[in-house]
């Protein structure tokens, strides 16, 4: 019999499909897989006009160690000579796309390129096809070892459809081809590629696959039990997810989500070799395993899937082109997800609170990345911690406000418990005013780059325009300050390039001193900008702050800056702001003297 040639292909494009568009070579098989749904489809489709063509659809695999065979069977449409001819004769001719454009169905059929068919490839040596068309008599055989090409021959295939012999390759160290002949190889691939095929794949006496997604189903549908149990199947993990986000989603594209929130984060998440992303899938089948352009980092956190039948798909459906509608879905899907956050807010506050103990940085990255970019979308879903011993949001705050309290007041420390004891902040709390309390070190970033929420202006209570004191309390500072003046300059030329000002302050109440910063560089953002690399220079323009009537202010006026004293009770003061502040002091021996000479 004589062999023919490929009509308008060279070894050079069957060799760069194999080994340039497929990337790993069990591809094979969800590949054929497709073919075989799409097959099954069209049949399908068919018998809706013309009963006779119905069937209980399936596809088999067999595969035969002795003989080194895998052979997958489908009762689809079949082919006839002719479609081989031009289905499997023509590389990149696909009869999925011919028959949608023919019959204008909507039918969701996968393969639209007609390449998917030559990964069987990668894996075997020689491929033959039996194939008979559905309402047709004869039946034909195709085969072909490659690119030198291929035969087409009449034979006896009984049943309709199409049966694919793979003729599988000799193990070599590249690849131990024959794994693709045991029962839990093929088991797993196709639970990985073909789960969700609508169709039964059939092993022996064993279905392999699912059918039915359990994202398709509606979520009163599914138990809670039951998307317990994918996810810690699918994302490996032993713990329970701490929500679930499920929707069908439609618009100017289709698509269905399964979004999961980890109950912790994971042990690499604030890490560079933390991977985001969730799974695509088109149609059913698993296109791509983590799909980093679906979700922000800052809801990388997730983990769950996406399905759609809309998307645009390159030959190999490994890769996704970088077209409009996966963009589109990404930005409704961003959206969707910021819904379901602030429904969990108002629905489950314990919840929330869980969740954002383990994940509420990302979200405050997420306001504070690209210049802000995205803060007026997610500024809702932030918590901070209160003077009040709560975590608040901003509009809790903000309904809280006492009568003629204008601003949104804020200190960074350590702990809530640390920043309540800071000198500054007795006076906003004996007004009764609540304070956000930042633990973090993105806190006061992320409260910078939003500034404002509803028209109330964030305000840090160590700034020096806080107002925290009446104009009666302004107009007598000015006059010690005026009074003192000569004694203030003798403590900042004793410590000299430490501070940038030493002033009085009507703000501390049973507090001698504190620390303030006069620059854009607060004393806690100074601590964590230190912490990274390339940070020198980087300071807060420091200022002590005296309380003048404090009684070791008064003592101090009373010195004559001569007097050796004078010195030894500015650096005293001026050390217990840096320990305040939980800031290092510059000689730790040198306080210790110093202490020691004083008492």
């Amino acid at each position: 019999m004589a062999k023919k040639q490929f009509k308008a292909e060279s070894k050079k494009l069957l060799d760069l499909m194999i080994n340039s568009i497929y990337t790993n070579r069990e591809i094979f098989l969800r590949e054929l897989i497709s073919n075989c749904s799409d097959a099954i489809d069209k049949r399908h489709f068919m018998s809706l006009t013309k009963a006779s063509l119905a069937a209980e659809w399936k596809i088999l695999l067999a595969p035969d160690e002795s003989a080194r065979t895998l052979t997958l069977t489908d009762n689809g449409c079949g082919m006839t000579r002719e479609e081989m001819e031009n289905n499997l004769g023509t590389i990149a001719r696909s009869g999925t796309r011919e028959f949608k454009e023919k019959e204008k169905t909507d039918e969701n059929l996968i393969g639209q390129f007609g390449v998917g068919f030559y990964s069987a490839f990668m894996v075997a040596d020689k491929v033959t096809v039996y194939s008979r068309k559905a309402g047709e008599n004869e039946a034909y055989k195709w085969e072909s070892e490659g690119a030198d090409g291929y035969t087409i021959a009449p034979c006896d295939y009984a049943d309709t459809g199409t049966q694919i012999v793979l003729h599988l390759k000799a193990d070599d160290e590249d690849c131990a081809y024959g794994e693709f002949l045991h029962e839990h190889t093929l088991t797993r691939l196709i639970k990985k590629y073909s789960d969700y095929i609508r169709y039964p794949i059939v092993l022996g006496d064993k279905t392999l696959n699912s059918m039915v997604p359990l994202w398709r189903k509606r979520k009163s549908e599914v138990k809670k039990e039951e998307y317990a149990q994918f996810y810690k199947d699918k994302f490996f993990d032993y713990l329970d997810p701490a929500q679930v986000f499920a929707a069908q989603v439609e618009g100017n594209i289709n698509y269905s989500m399964l979004v999961f929130v980890p109950e912790r984060a994971p042990f690499d998440y604030y890490t560079r070799d933390y991977k985001k992303g969730l799974s695509l899938y088109s149609g059913g089948v698993l296109i791509m395993e983590q799909c980093g352009d679906l979700l922000p980092d800052y809801l990388g956190f997730m983990k769950g899937l996406v399905d759609s039948a809309d998307i645009s798909l390159n030959i190999s459906r490994e890769l996704l082109q970088k077209d409009r509608q996966l963009r589109a879905i990404a930005v409704s899907l961003e959206k969707k997800l910021r819904s379901e956050l602030a429904k969990w807010l108002k629905s489950d506050r314990e919840g929330y609170e869980k969740m954002y103990a383990q994940f509420g940085n990302s979200l405050k990255m997420g306001a504070y990345e690209n210049f802000g970019a995205k803060k007026d979308e997610i500024k809702d879903l932030l918590l901070f911690a209160s003077s009040a011993d709560k975590q608040v949001t901003f509009a809790e705050y903000a309904a809280g406000m006492k009568e003629g309290q204008e601003n949104i007041y804020y200190a960074s420390g350590p702990s809530v418990e640390a920043i309540k004891a800071l000198p500054q902040v007795e006076v906003f709390l004996d007004k009764g005013y609540e304070i956000l309390c930042l633990k973090d070190g993105i806190d006061e970033f992320v409260i910078k780059m939003i500034e404002n929420y509803d028209g109330k202006k964030f305000v840090s209570v160590a700034d020096k325009d806080a107002d925290a004191v009446t104009d009666e309390q302004k107009a007598e500072l000015e006059k010690k300050t005026e009074d003192y003046s000569a004694t203030l300059s003798e403590m900042k030329e004793i410590l000299g390039a430490k501070v940038k000002d030493v002033r009085l302050t009507a703000r501390l109440k049973s507090a001698a001193v504190c620390l303030t910063s006069d620059s854009d560089i607060s004393l806690e953002m100074e601590k964590v900008l230190r912490a990274m690399p390339g940070s020198e220079g980087i300071s807060a323009a420091r200022v002590l702050e005296v309380n003048p009537d404090h009684p070791s202010f008064a003592r101090l006026a009373t010195l004559e800056p001569s007097d050796g004293k004078f010195a030894d009770y500015t650096l005293a003061l001026y050390n217990a702001a840096l320990l305040q502040e939980n800031l290092p002091v510059d000689d730790s021996a040198a306080l210790a003297a110093l202490l020691i000479k004083l008492l």
